[in-house]
């Protein structure tokens, strides 16, 4: 018998036989498992940042440091000159920098997160008998990744005649099931049945209290989904369905920089530097409401 089942054995007899308080012993980890955990975290958490590091390093060097060999990976003698050549090479571009920017922002906020809420909000709160099976539609669409549904795509885009135009940007996202999924989990932990019916009962309807209740409840979730349609929409290239210039993106008209060869390689390295800040500053933005979204949308079901 092992020494769990004695003390089980122990723990019933005293309670058969109307013992008192029973004393339980707590076991903690020792200080070196303590130590080791940390350690082990810390230098899991370097190895994650080190490409960030070699960016950096890398953008800071001289044409010579950056085709030695062996390579090196920290820079010995650091120059801004690929940040500050960079004005000038955009300048010479066929559209303003200006306009690349703006689609960029443009596409990353419109559509997809109001959207995910509303189909989120009805798949959680709505009544019709075939919401199930229409949420699990929308699970099975999450095996299926951009790839896959690159060509059937191409088709559906060129028989509806929105080749070259801002649509190709915002209807592929606008569905996404990902972010239906994630706003359902945290609506149906966080939004109380109760709440809704007091709004119905004093003539509140759905839009309204969609607009007015629900979204300002779930707003750690909407905060998460707007962290994830900015990383995916920032770096987004629809180089197959976008010919017009003034319609690319800032990712488009970068990697004209870093397509320019190995005599650009600072300022492609420091162009990727630029392109790191704006997804890395949302997210210390909004990661303690991740944090909360993830929390709440894993303690359901």
């Amino acid at each position: 018998m092992t020494k769990f089942s004695k003390t089980l054995k122990k723990i019933r007899q005293f309670k058969l036989f109307g013992g008192g308080e029973i004393q339980y012993k707590r076991y903690t980890r020792s200080k070196f498992v303590t130590a080791f955990f940390v350690v082990a975290l810390l230098g899991f958490g370097f190895i994650c940042i080190l490409p960030l590091i070699y960016c950096v390093a890398t953008s800071l060097k001289p044409l010579d440091e950056i085709l030695i060999f062996p390579p090196k990976f920290f820079v010995r003698r650091p120059t801004i000159a690929n940040y500050t050549l960079l004005p000038s090479l955009l300048s010479k571009l066929k559209v303003p920098l200006s306009r690349y920017v703006f689609n960029t922002v443009f596409i990353t906020i419109v559509g997809h997160i109001l959207a995910a809420s509303a189909a989120a909000f009805f798949f959680s709160k709505s009544k019709n008998k075939w919401a199930g099976v229409i949420f699990m539609i929308v699970q099975f669409s999450l095996l299926y990744n951009g790839t896959t549904l690159g060509v059937p795509q191409y088709i559906i885009f060129s028989k509806m005649g929105i080749i070259d135009t801002y649509w190709v940007y915002i209807l592929p996202h606008i569905p996404g099931a990902m972010g239906v999924f994630l706003m359902k989990q945290y609506m149906d932990g966080s939004v109380p049945e109760s709440l809704l019916e007091a709004a119905r009962i004093d003539g509140a309807g759905y839009p309204l209290i969609f607009w007015k209740i629900v979204m300002p409840m779930v707003k750690p979730a909407w905060l998460t989904l707007l962290l994830y349609a900015f990383r995916d929409m920032w770096a987004v290239q629809s180089g197959t369905t976008i010919f017009t210039e003034s319609l690319k993106t800032l990712p488009a008209a970068m990697s004209q920089i870093t397509n320019a060869g190995i005599a650009r390689s600072g300022s492609a390295m420091a162009t990727t530097v630029i392109m790191m800040i704006p997804p890395i500053l949302v997210y210390l933005i909004s990661q303690s409401n991740v944090m909360e979204t993830m929390s709440n949308a894993g303690m359901k079901d």
